[in-house]
């Protein structure tokens, strides 16, 4: 499959946007994982115009991680793109425009998903965007805003009539946010639309490598965007490339699930500072399938998610490594 002129393979799997969770070293150790490419955190237009540190690190993309989009967001056709020409300085393979965050400060001030209750504006704003740089441009968005407003089937064609090269279609109204299961029938729906001819990629609910070949399999969709079961498992992108090549799974072993979490734990104290990194981290480690159904594992979990010094935290997870998951 291909974006614009960027092969992917067969069947990619690829990184989902996530704002604190997909930093650039997390996002290099899950292409070394097996993910086909990856997105940076959201990028806020008005903040990237304004030049604020915090942000302006988000563009940073290491060269063995490619290929990677930037997501920029915002709700104003101007700073979405002065943003889209700032960030094609950073010379990302993609920039992709993200109408999909459904959280209130976002879509509450009329960004990322909020654009659903503005088609229009949202058009505007993805043209301008196309025609302001040279890369390729891309949309990642949702259903619609609620039940009653599932207008991705038509929304799929206008977005492309823009001139983007690539949609992303995450399976829920704005209104769901994270809850219930993902529509896929949705997806297949603008997935067989004749008249959307751009790559597909359908996103929500991928946790399983089973459930990854269903959805290309069953829906069609020509690549899949796996969020939040990465975070505290990359892992999960080389089980989900393995099964989708052998139809079989080899685990990884506790050791090398280990070996990323404590390469993700010291890469996160690198690139911040101590005290900061290990809270950034903290999310991976609460998410992590590796300590799911662990008996008497809670006094144990507590104190690793409450360490806030590096050696606390290696010698909580030494610990767990010897004598509980060795």
């Amino acid at each position: 499959m291909k974006i614009a002129d960027i092969d992917l393979g067969e069947r990619p799997v690829v990184l989902a946007p996530m704002e604190d969770v997909t930093d650039a070293s997390f996002r290099l150790l899950c292409k070394e994982m097996g993910a086909d490419m990856t997105y940076t955190e959201f990028v806020s237009a008005d903040a990237l115009i304004r030049n604020i540190a915090a942000t302006t690190r988000k563009l940073h993309i290491h060269p063995a991680e490619r290929p990677t989009a930037i997501q920029i967001y915002g709700r104003e056709v101007e700073p979405m793109v002065e943003a889209a020409r700032i960030a094609e300085e950073a010379h990302p393979d993609i920039i992709d425009i993200n109408f999909g965050c459904p959280v209130k400060k976002v879509a509450g001030k009329g960004a990322g998903a909020g654009l659903l209750r503005d088609v229009p504006k949202m058009l505007q704003i993805t043209r301008a965007v196309v025609e302001a740089v040279k890369v390729p441009v891309t949309v990642k968005t949702r259903l619609g805003w609620d039940h009653e407003s599932k207008i991705i089937v038509e929304l799929a064609e206008q977005l492309q009539d823009c001139g983007i090269v690539a949609l992303t279609v995450h399976g829920r109204t704005r209104s769901q946010l994270y809850t219930g299961s993902a529509d896929w029938e949705m997806i297949a729906r603008v997935k067989d639309n004749p008249r959307v001819h751009i790559p597909i990629i359908g996103n929500g609910d991928i946790t399983t490598p089973q459930l990854a070949r269903e959805a290309f399999d069953r829906y069609g969709v020509d690549a899949i965007m796996v969020g939040r079961a990465s975070i505290g498992a990359p892992w999960i992108f080389h089980d989900i490339k393995q099964f989708l090549t052998t139809g079989e799974v080899t685990p990884l072993s506790n050791a090398e699930k280990f070996a990323c979490l404590r390469r993700q734990i010291r890469e996160s104290v690198d690139r911040i500072d101590e005290y900061r990194g290990i809270l950034h981290i903290r999310r991976h480690l609460a998410a992590s399938p590796l300590f799911k159904g662990i008996p008497d594992f809670r006094q144990t979990r507590i104190a690793m998610l409450r360490a806030d010094t590096l050696d606390e935290l290696t010698a909580i997870l030494d610990h767990i490594q010897t004598n509980i998951l060795p």
